[in-house]
Order: C-alpha cells, then structure tokens, then sequence
C-alpha cells in the first residue's frame, strides 16, 4: 500500500475539535452547517474530511496574513 493511501481522509468530530484547537461541538457543528468543514456520515457515525479541515486552516491562515 502506498503512502498516500495510508493517509487517513476522515477524523472523527473528537479529532476535528481537537485539530481545530480544541472548539467546542457547538462551533463545530456551526462551521460544518457554513459549509466551512465537510462532514460525512457513515451508517450513524459523522466525521470530517481531512482535506477541508487543512483548507479551513489555510483560510484563516491567509486572512490573518492579509491583515497584518
């Protein structure tokens, strides 16, 4: 197997809230109904993609370093 293919695509909302600085499910969930973060579900269980978890970052990131 790959590299890439051992990379994992999904987080659960724990790990989300906890790459995200530790935000509270409340937050979480208010980024995810903006569209800001994707969740996916699978059976009953929700989780979030990797790759718009890094995007969400790189947003912020950026806007912070437009206004400095």
């Amino acid at each position: 197997m790959s590299q890439d293919a051992q990379q994992r695509l999904l987080m659960t909302i724990d790990e989300t809230r906890t790459t995200l600085g530790g935000i509270s499910r409340t937050q979480l969930w208010k980024l995810s109904k903006a569209g800001e973060v994707t969740q996916v579900n699978i059976g009953t269980r929700a989780f979030f993609t990797v790759k718009s978890v890094e995007q969400y970052v790189d947003r912020l990131a950026g806007v912070a370093a437009g206004a400095a």
